[in-house]
């Protein structure tokens, strides 16, 4: 005879085998059965009454960003049918950029008909807005808003530069287009912030590969200097010298954006500083900055750059708007 620890589980088509304690019940697993199973190591508790697959689970946890994820999935369990993951964790199942860690709690969105009958639960965002149909999809068996309504949620709630961030994500990494975009702002015309997240995508370029070049990005905005061009090769007398990452052809001016580790490797740092100088011999200035000056100390990064616009001016070979 079957013992009660291996009662079949129910598949549900869900992440990692979820289940509610509720859902198991209906199955005929009766709540002793579910203790077997959770002591023997069959079940993972997620959270109250929610569970998962160990061995399901256990193979998402060793995926980047697999805690979450389990998390994301369980918070929807819970949640019950037609709710879907939203805003951060929207963005962190389809691993767009954010440029501040996720809440705690898990942002899901549940359309205004079912608020009568749904509560909040400990560690639950909700947020009540429309759920058409296209704004719907799946990723990793989890029920998401798309990317374009994700971009757009995260437009109309965050920080400027915070929905630059991952807008500029979204089109780099190919999971969305302007078009795309601004599609969907049609669809939400009337929603509290679609102004501000229209003023996102209008800002938002594919060319931008970091949270660091959109920041920078915005940065250039706020102090009023001219758009760069984005990832330009450049170059003199029909040589190329380098890929660089903003460049203000008017001002014949190079910024670059230098990551942490851009450094780290002295060969890596010899070869950056004998392009710079083939660059300036070549009649560009170079400005570099880092992921630091651009926080405390924004105000000289502004001034180098403007001081290699006025230099160029000087020099004839730029102009200064």
């Amino acid at each position: 005879m079957r013992g009660m620890s291996e009662q079949p589980l129910p598949d549900l088509g869900r992440l990692a085998g979820i289940v509610t304690a509720r859902e198991l019940a209906d199955f005929g697993v009766a709540r002793a059965a579910i203790r077997s199973m959770v002591s023997r190591g069959t079940l993972m508790p997620l959270r109250r009454a929610t569970y998962a697959r160990t061995d399901l689970a256990s193979k998402v946890l060793d995926r980047p960003g697999g805690n979450r994820a389990l998390r994301i999935a369980a918070a929807l369990a819970a949640a019950g049918p037609g709710v879907v993951a939203s805003h951060h964790d929207a963005a962190h199942m389809y691993r767009l950029d954010l440029l501040e860690p996720p809440p705690d709690a898990v942002s899901l969105t549940m359309p205004p008909a079912l608020t009568a009958r749904r509560s909040a639960r400990p560690g639950i965002n909700l947020h009540y807005a429309s759920l058409p149909p296209s704004h719907i999809a799946l990723r990793d068996k989890v029920p998401v808003t798309t990317v374009p309504r994700t971009v757009l949620d995260l437009g109309r709630t965050l920080p400027f530069r915070a929905g630059v961030v991952t807008a500029d994500s979204a089109l780099f990494r190919g999971w969305t287009t302007k078009a795309d975009l601004l599609s969907a702002i049609d669809a939400m015309a009337h929603w509290p912030g679609v102004d501000r997240a229209r003023q996102v995508v209008d800002f938002a370029d594919a060319k931008a590969e970091s949270p660091f070049e959109s920041i920078a990005r915005v940065a250039f905005y706020d102090w009023g200097l001219p758009a760069p061009e984005l990832q330009v090769v450049v170059g003199a007398d029909g040589e190329v010298i380098a890929r660089v990452d903003f460049y203000w052809r008017q001002h014949a001016t190079i910024a670059e954006a230098d990551g942490a580790l851009k450094y780290a490797n002295p060969d890596r740092a010899r070869q950056q500083l004998e392009r710079d100088a083939r660059l300036r011999t070549a009649g560009f200035e170079v400005v570099h900055f880092t992921w630091r000056d651009l926080h405390t100390n924004p105000n000289m990064v502004m001034w180098r750059i403007i001081a290699a616009f006025h230099r160029q001016a000087v020099l004839g070979r730029g102009r200064v708007r």
